[in-house]
C-alpha cells in the first residue's frame, strides 16, 4: 500500500442528511442554516470533512436524489447564499465540504427531461433512454424488457406524449440520463460538477457510480425470481462497457483541476473490477464504498430477504474490506452507517438499555482502528438506534420500503407468517431508520425543530441525545471523540496499517492485529452478552491503550468489551 499522506486519506468524514439534521425556522424540515449552527459541534467531534447529502432543488420523491436543478437549492433547505455561508463556515473551521453527485438520473421535473419527453424530434430527446413498447400476440403493450427497478416494479415507464417508454432504474420520477450522448455528458459536467467546484466545495460522493454505462442491447434479464414479472438486471448496467471511459473523461475534464476528494458508490463488483475505479494510476476516483459489512446476512438482489449472519460472516466482510487495497495503489473506506443503512448499534451491536452504550463503543473501537477513510453518519456518534419495533408500516416514509411493502402485500397479504417476517426485516433494515430526526436534546421533538417534524422522532430521544453526552466523559460521544484522536495519533498503524484476523472461526470474539512500520496493535472485541476468557493470541507483551470499560480483570472480557493494545 502506498503511504503518501493526502488529506482525504487521513480524514474522518461526517455525513449530514439535511432533512433530518437541524431545523432553524420551525417548518419541521432540517435546513442549511441549521447545519451552520452546529459546525462547532461537528468540529469538536474530531471530524475533518462534512459530506452533505443532496440539497439541490427537487420534488423530493426520493429525498433529493431526484434533482430538478443542479444549480439551485431546495427552498426548504435554504438558498445559494446559505450554501456559500456553509462553504465559508466549514473552511473557516479547518474542515472541508463535499456534496452528493447524482448524475445517473435526474427528476422528471428537470428542464432537460421536460424537453426530452416533449417530442421524438426534440434536440434533448436522446439525453435520456427511450424505447418503443413490445406487443404480445394479443396486441397488449409491454415495457421494452423485464428489468426490475430498485424501487420495485418495472424499470420502464410509459409516456403517452410520444408513445414510448423511458428507463428509470430507481423511481418512476427518476429517469436515467443517456451517457452515450457526449453533449449530455458535457452538460452534466458543467452543471453538476464545475458549478459547485467554482463555489469552493472540496469534492463529491458520487451516487450510483457504476451504473452510467448500460449494455446497449437492452436484452431481457435472466429469470432469478420465477414468481415475479420483473427481474434483477445488474449485468446490463453495473460496470457497463464504457463506465471507465466515462469516469476518466469526468476526471480529465473537471475533477483533476481541483484538489478534490471523490468517493464512489459503485455497488457490487468483483475486487478486480472495483480496483479499476480507484487505482491511483487509472485517474477515475479516490476511493469507493464496499458494502460487504453493511449487507452481511442480506441478499444483495433484495435487501428485505434477510437470513441473518454469524460473527464469522461479519469477520469475513471486514476482512474483504480491509484487504481490498493490499498490494495496490488504491484507497478504501470504513463505514457502518449512512442514509441508506439501518443504525449500526441495532444491526451489529445490542440496542437494549443495558448494552446500547457499551456495544456502541465496541463498534466505534472497531471502526476507528480499520484502514481507509472513516465515515460517521449523523447521530451515530451519540448511538441513535433503529425506530421502535412497535411502530407500524404507516410510520415509514421511504419510497423503497413503501413500494416493496405494497407489492409484497398484494402477493402475500393473506399469509400472516410471511407478512410478519417482512415487518421484522423492515424493522431491522429499512432506510428510514437512518432518517429520523437527529436527537439534539430532551425537549419536545428532540430539539430538532420547534414545529412538527416531517418524520416522527424516535421515542428514545430523552435517553439518547447530544446535550446529555457532549460534556459527559463516559458518553458514547466522548468515546468517539477519543477514538478519532487516537486514530490520528497512530495513523500509520490505524489508517494505513495492514490487517490480520487471529481468530477466524471464533463466533463470539473478534481479534485482529494492525501492523505498520515497526508498530503493532492488538484489538479484541467481545460481540456477546457473556463474560468470556481473554487470551493473548499474539504472544507479545500487551500494553492497553484504549478500551470501552475500565479494565479490572484482564483475564476476562465482560459483555461487549473491547480493548486496543499496543504490542511491545
Amino acid at each position: 500500500m502506498t503511504k503518501d499522506y493526502i488529506w482525504w486519506k487521513d480524514a474522518s468524514v461526517y455525513q449530514i442528511w439535511p432533512a433530518s439534521y437541524k431545523d432553524s425556522n420551525g417548518d419541521g424540515v432540517g435546513d442549511i442554516p441549521g447545519i451552520i449552527s452546529t459546525l462547532n459541534y461537528v468540529k469538536s467531534l474530531g471530524t475533518d470533512v462534512i459530506w452533505l447529502s443532496p440539497m439541490y432543488d427537487s420534488p423530493q420523491d426520493d429525498m433529493g436524489y431526484d434533482i430538478s436543478n443542479y444549480e439551485k437549492v431546495y427552498p426548504k433547505y435554504g438558498t445559494l447564499e446559505d450554501m456559500d455561508n456553509l462553504i465559508e463556515g466549514t473552511h473557516k473551521r479547518g474542515m472541508k465540504l463535499i456534496l452528493d453527485l447524482v448524475i445517473n438520473h435526474t427528476s422528471t421535473e428537470h428542464d432537460w427531461f421536460k424537453q426530452s419527453r416533449s417530442s421524438k424530434t426534440d434536440p434533448k430527446r436522446d439525453w435520456y433512454i427511450w424505447k418503443p413498447a413490445r406487443y404480445d400476440a394479443e396486441g397488449n403493450r409491454h415495457p421494452p424488457n423485464n428489468w426490475v427497478s430498485h424501487f420495485s416494479g418495472s424499470a420502464w415507464a410509459y409516456d403517452e406524449t410520444t408513445d414510448e417508454y423511458y428507463l428509470h432504474l430507481f423511481a418512476e420520477s427518476q429517469p436515467d440520463l443517456n451517457w452515450e450522448n457526449e453533449e449530455t455528458r458535457k452538460a452534466i459536467y458543467k452543471s453538476a460538477l464545475s458549478f459547485w467546484f467554482e463555489k469552493g466545495i472540496d469534492g463529491f460522493r458520487i451516487d450510483t457510480a457504476g451504473m452510467y454505462s448500460k449494455v446497449q442491447s437492452f436484452s431481457d434479464a435472466p429469470i432469478v425470481f420465477p414468481d415475479s414479472e420483473w427481474q434483477p438486471c445488474q449485468k446490463y448496467f453495473q460496470n457497463g462497457p464504457r463506465i471507465h471511459e466515462f469516469h476518466k473523461e469526468m476526471f480529465a475534464s473537471v475533477t483533476s483541476k481541483y484538489d478534490a476528494m471523490t468517493v464512489g458508490e459503485v455497488g457490487h463488483s468483483p475486487r478486480e473490477d472495483s480496483l479499476k475505479y480507484v487505482s491511483a494510476k487509472e485517474k477515475e476516483m479516490n476511493m469507493m464504498f464496499l458494502f460487504d459489512a453493511v449487507e452481511v446476512g442480506s441478499n444483495p438482489s433484495d435487501r428485505f430477504i434477510y437470513d441473518g449472519y454469524k460473527l464469522t460472516d461479519f469477520k469475513k466482510a471486514v476482512q474483504n474490506q480491509s484487504s481490498f487495497i493490499e498490494g495496490t495503489d488504491a484507497w478504501s473506506t470504513v463505514f457502518y452507517e449512512n442514509h441508506d443503512q439501518p443504525r449500526s448499534i441495532t444491526r451489529f451491536g445490542n440496542d437494549s438499555n443495558k448494552y446500547r452504550v457499551k456495544s456502541g463503543k465496541l463498534l466505534a473501537l472497531l471502526q476507528s482502528t480499520l484502514s481507509g477513510t472513516l465515515y460517521i453518519y449523523q447521530g451515530q456518534e451519540i448511538g441513535m438506534t433503529n425506530l421502535p419495533r412497535s411502530w407500524s408500516i404507516d410510520e415509514y416514509l421511504d419510497i423503497n420500503t413503501i413500494n416493496y411493502y405494497k407489492e409484497f402485500k398484494a402477493k402475500y397479504g393473506d399469509n400472516k407468517e410471511k407478512m410478519d417476517k417482512l415487518m421484522d426485516n423492515i424493522n431491522l433494515l429499512a432506510r428510514d431508520h437512518a432518517r429520523s430526526p437527529v436527537q439534539w436534546d430532551d425537549t419536545e421533538n428532540a430539539g430538532f425543530s420547534t414545529g412538527k417534524p416531517w418524520m416522527r422522532v424516535n421515542d428514545n430521544y430523552k435517553e439518547i441525545n447530544v446535550a446529555s453526552q457532549v460534556n459527559d466523559p463516559n458518553s458514547l460521544f466522548s468515546f468517539w471523540k477519543q477514538s478519532l484522536k487516537i486514530r490520528k495519533e497512530y495513523k500509520d498503524l490505524l489508517i494505513y496499517g495492514s490487517f490480520k484476523i487471529l481468530d477466524n472461526e471464533n463466533q463470539k470474539i473478534f481479534t485482529y492485529v494492525k501492523e505498520a512500520a515497526g508498530q503493532k496493535a492488538y484489538i479484541v472485541l467481545n460481540f456477546t452478552s457473556e463474560s468470556l476468557k481473554f487470551e493473548n493470541l499474539d504472544g507479545g507483551k500487551l500494553e492497553l491503550l484504549h478500551s470501552n470499560v475500565n479494565v479490572e480483570d484482564e483475564g476476562t472480557l465482560s459483555p461487549y468489551e473491547g480493548r486496543f493494545y499496543l504490542i511491545k
